[in-house]
């Protein structure tokens, strides 16, 4: 692949915007190539985490290539955003535990990716934000959907009607991040933090994952029941009597997803 680079270590998958001459702004092929490699991921069963990060040091993604926007016609603007949201929905509809490590500027689209995982490390030096209303234009990739539901309306209506931009500090305090590191330390607390998720059960991680996200979007009686079903997938499964004879024998539980 041109644009994205794609590595797998052990149950740990590694999905790299490459575009560092253009800070890993999203044209056309870059959002073709994500789309097919989140549909890769979404079917491999070996694969329990999904990391997603920019190459270099100066941005996760600063959103959509404005170079390219200007050269394309209204038909091929509108491709390129439903490819966008549909690939960030994507992301979000992965069964495995997601994570977004901001390696410097997250702007517009590169925001919005990081809003489609489920976690959010940054390097202290990261500026982030959904700037689009300051090109008269609003977020198109589900910045308007997603930030709310993860900091409440208030808020999300301050940072995008603002377009302000924020340090990895304050984008902390508000809640958008998970946490912050400097740039020595960051991929250390970001593999700790992993380390935690491949401790557990992975099919139940997805169904915790599962539960949750379709649970919000529920009345509390509806939530309760997604939360039995996801509950009663994982009782057939290996890996919960494996967890009943490693608490039995004392020593940590060897999962196999199974």
């Amino acid at each position: 692949m041109e644009t994205l680079l794609f590595e797998q270590e052990g149950h740990v998958a590694r999905v790299t915007l490459h575009r560092p001459d253009a800070m890993n702004a999203f044209n056309y092929d870059l959002l073709a190539e994500l789309g097919m490699v989140v549909e890769s991921i979404r079917i491999n069963p070996a694969i329990r985490v999904v990391i997603f990060t920019g190459s270099g040091d100066r941005a996760f993604s600063v959103g959509a290539d404005l170079k390219e926007r200007k050269l394309l016609t209204d038909e091929q603007v509108k491709r390129n955003i439903y490819k966008i949201g549909e690939v960030f929905t994507m992301i979000e509809n992965l069964p495995q535990p997601t994570i977004a490590v901001l390696n410097g500027y997250a702007f517009g689209g590169g925001m919005e990716l990081a809003l489609a995982c489920d976690f959010r490390f940054a390097v202290d030096t990261a500026v982030m934000g959904l700037t689009e209303t300051g090109l008269a234009i609003i977020p198109g990739a589900g910045g308007t959907q997603r930030l709310p539901r993860l900091i409440g309306e208030a808020k999300a209506l301050e940072l995008i009607l603002t377009a302000r931009r924020l340090d990895a500090k304050s984008a902390l305090q508000y809640g958008i991040l998970t946490n912050i590191a400097v740039a020595a330390d960051l991929q250390e607390m970001v593999d700790r933090f992993t380390g935690e998720l491949l401790g557990n059960g992975p099919i139940a991680l997805q169904q915790a994952k599962f539960a949750i996200k379709h649970g919000m979007n529920a009345d509390l009686q509806t939530g309760l029941a997604i939360e039995r079903k996801a509950y009663e997938i994982t009782i057939p499964t290996e890996d919960r009597l494996e967890a009943l004879t490693a608490f039995a024998e004392k020593r940590k539980p060897a999962f196999k997803g199974k």
